[in-house]
């Protein structure tokens, strides 16, 4: 029992050993020169001073700081920042060779920059992470645009009788797409802000504040670089909040659309409803008045069968007073039937619904269209 005991044990460390999480690093330096290994997560976070559960990466995105070194998470991107150098771990899945390669080695090399002096090496690696997280949103939100306001105008068409399935399929996707860009960009906006509201957190980020104090002194410009950390933040929160709002803006159009589509559909439905209505309404009068024929075809002998004219007499009173009964019920069908007309709406209210002057001309094209053809449709119901 104890041989088959201390095996165990031995066996299972051994597995441990050998399913050890290994990360494949790049490493960046201040120069923007590159150097490639592997490395267990164990002798990695203890080289950087760190624990295991900060390089567990828990969240999607994040922005934490932790032994003076800075770990960020921007989805399956995974970055650790130190005033000398920066990590990229497990780069081989993420697709990024073109940036990584092409674009972030220059950015960390300082190559570029539109700040008349040099900032320490953590903020041009944050400036670097934070725009290309940016961009890949702007091009998704580039990608769906178009995508959608080109299916809402096929959708919104006054021509089209019906709607084309196909088209709602899409539109169902893209708007689901849509949503998960508002999410991103929603926790992209809220992990800024986090750091925005606490000063703590901004110094933090400082990292050469701990190594090298001379270089936290105020710049010919007059702004500290803990000044200049928060304006950096608040730049790109402020383009997310940009990006947030044509994907808002997105949304609206498509929530107007869909109830452009659902009238109009109703009103359809209304015509199709009126007229069973209508069917229905004569087929009454016509019973009604009929009446008459049934009573003069019962086999009963009556003095009127031996006049030649009361075929013609009869069959005319059936037809006129069913004709006279039909239209009574259409007349009554209308003034009970007719919608209301629309309040008066003050010009205060028109000019404050104008859109904006900013807006993409297409927009403005499709909601033009969209309130036209909710007008005539419920007109028309």
């Amino acid at each position: 029992g104890r041989f088959y005991q201390r095996a165990t044990a031995e066996a299972s460390q051994a597995t441990l050993a050998s399913v050890s999480p290994v990360f494949a690093v790049m490493k960046f330096d201040k120069e923007g020169n590159t150097t490639y290994f592997e490395k267990k997560k164990t002798e990695l976070y203890q080289e950087l001073g760190l624990q295991a559960r900060d390089l567990r990466f828990q969240h999607l995105m994040s922005i934490a700081t932790r032994n003076n070194r800075i770990i960020m998470r921007m989805e399956f991107l995974k970055a650790v920042i130190t005033p000398e150098f920066l990590l990229i771990l497990d780069y081989r899945n993420l697709n990024l060779e073109h940036w990584l390669f092409n674009e972030l080695a220059t950015q960390l090399a300082g190559e570029g920059q539109l700040v008349t002096y040099s900032l320490p090496f953590e903020f041009r690696a944050i400036e670097a992470i934070l725009q290309y997280r940016i961009s890949k949103l702007q091009g998704r939100l580039n990608t769906l645009q178009p995508q959608i306001l080109e299916t809402l105008e096929a959708l919104v068409d006054p021509k089209l009788l019906s709607v084309d399935r196909s088209k709602l399929h899409i539109l169902l996707q893209n708007g689901k797409s849509l949503s998960e860009l508002e999410t991103d960009l929603k926790v992209f906006k809220e992990t800024i802000l986090e750091i925005l509201d606490e000063e703590e957190l901004i110094e933090e980020l400082c990292l050469s504040k701990w190594t090298d104090p001379q270089v936290f002194e105020e710049s010919t410009s007059g702004i500290d670089h803990a000044e200049e950390m928060e304006l950096l933040l608040e730049n790109y929160y402020r383009q997310a909040e940009d990006l947030a709002n044509e994907a808002r803006e997105l949304r609206v159009l498509i929530d107007d659309s869909e109830s452009i589509i659902f009238i109009n559909l109703d009103s359809h439905r209304n015509v199709m409803m009126r007229l069973n209505l209508q069917l229905t309404m004569g087929t009454f009068s016509l019973s009604l008045f009929g009446l008459i024929g049934v009573a003069f075809g019962m086999n009963l002998e009556s003095s009127l069968e031996e006049d030649p004219r009361i075929f013609w007499l009869v069959t005319g009173i059936m037809f006129l007073g069913s004709g006279l009964i039909w239209r009574r019920l259409l007349s009554f069908l209308g003034r009970h039937l007719e919608p209301p007309l629309p309040p008066h709406v003050r010009m205060a209210v028109l000019k404050k619904s104008q859109p904006a002057a900013g807006r993409v001309e297409m927009k403005n094209h499709l909601k033009a269209e969209t309130f036209g053809l909710s007008r005539s449709t419920l007109t028309n119901q």
